[in-house]
């Protein structure tokens, strides 16, 4: 908690004040197995619209949570007050859910230089539900052919995005445009890869859906996480490049590919993908980051950077060691032992920060071709994005 209010104090203010926001799977009423992705698709949108305009919206990660603390199926409709439970249980102040049903199309027979015929028509509704308040809005719904399914999503996204956050919503126009109408194949690979149990079928689908449509992003950022697990850094990096700015994960693929760019030398992409970061989400390990890039092309700013990273979070001995590291490297031996000492204070066995403590009392600079001068910096590769915006909106939200 020490390490985000920190940085309140002398950061500008971001995002918007906002609650948790819910977006639970549309239920399939149209007794079409088959057809369940699509309440996932529809969900996976409408999170999508709010969080990359400022909402906080829980990850479908939590939503999968609550349906295992609360016992219940994920396919299931829920009866309202499951529902309650289930966002009471998350500490969500909004909700919403819905259903959809689709009505195949009468056969026709298809002339030559005609239009393929739709399958059918779909129709979507939606509810919003304030849970602090216990008050239901009234429903919106989308009418369709399956075949526009994104870009009934889409607007069904606006509808909501204008319901929750009106100050925030550009105007219908501008919110579609952004957003291009992405072929229903490619929802569909990317709905099954969000569903799929296995990582093997996830990878399947998703770089199916990448394939299908070349302007999809989604796919892109889950393709990028997968590679870095992996730690095969540099596929990961050319998936991370394809995530567009309007996309939800945009500073998190950011913050992964400055990773990915470290990993393989390329420092100077490093920087500017942790300058990007840093410049919205100013948190300790994205500062800590970046002075590292910095520091491996000499920079300057490396140093500002990890007095940064330390301000936020005194009780990681990371940040004193990198600190006191890029002091010893300017033979500044007294403050970088100062440093090192403290390291050794939190982590008692950090041998390379013992090694170094006696090299500053012994005044022992780097030399040329010393394999402890270059590249002993310590990266951080958890990224709390979400917990920061969280926290600064309980915090605006009490002034």
């Amino acid at each position: 908690m020490l390490r985000f209010l920190l940085l309140f104090a002398v950061l500008p203010t971001l995002g918007l004040r906002g609650e948790t926001v819910l977006v639970l799977p549309f239920f399939n009423s149209s007794q079409r197995p088959d057809l369940d992705w699509i309440g996932e698709s529809i969900a996976d949108t409408l999170r999508e619209s709010l969080a990359s305009h400022g909402a906080l919206v829980l990850d479908r990660e939590d939503r999968l949570e609550g349906y295992r603390r609360l016992s219940l199926r994920t396919d299931a409709r829920l009866t309202h007050a499951s529902i309650i439970k289930l966002g009471q249980a998350l500490d969500a102040a909004k909700l919403i859910y819905g259903e959809f049903k689709f009505t195949p199309a009468a056969v026709r027979v298809e002339s030559a230089g005609s239009a393929p015929p739709s399958r059918g028509s779909l129709r979507i509704a939606a509810r919003i539900l304030d849970l602090r308040r216990l008050r239901q809005g009234p429903e919106f719904a989308m009418l369709g052919a399956l075949e526009q399914l994104a870009e009934l999503e889409n607007r069904l996204g606006w509808q909501a995005l204008k319901a929750l956050l009106p100050r925030a919503a550009p105007s219908e126009q501008e919110f579609l445009q952004a957003r291009p109408a992405i072929r229903l194949d490619a929802i569909e690979s990317y709905s099954r890869g969000l569903l799929a149990a296995l990582p093997e079928q996830k990878h399947r689908y998703f770089t199916q859906a990448a394939r299908l449509d070349e302007r999809y992003s989604q796919p892109c950022f889950h393709l990028g996480k997968i590679y870095w697990t992996n730690k095969d850094y540099a596929t990961a990096a050319r998936w991370l490049e394809r995530v567009g700015r309007s996309d939800s994960h945009y500073l998190e693929s950011q913050f992964f590919l400055g990773l990915c760019r470290y990993y393989t030398g390329d420092f100077k992409g490093a920087e500017a993908s942790f300058q990007t970061v840093a410049a919205q989400v100013p948190l300790n390990e994205v500062f800590n980051n970046l002075g590292a890039a910095q520091a491996r092309l000499s920079a300057a700013q490396a140093q500002a950077n990890f007095q940064k990273a330390l301000e936020g979070d005194s009780a990681d001995p990371d940040y004193h060691f990198n600190l006191a590291y890029e002091l010893w490297k300017a033979g500044q031996f007294e403050a970088a032992a100062a440093r090192f000492r403290a390291a050794l204070e939190r982590d008692a066995q950090d041998s390379e920060a013992a090694v170094l403590l006696q090299r500053c009392m012994r005044r022992d600079g780097p030399k040329p071709g010393d394999p402890t001068a270059i590249g002993r910096e310590r990266l951080k590769t958890e990224y709390e994005e979400t917990a920061y915006r969280q926290l600064k909106a309980e915090l605006e939200s009490g002034r």
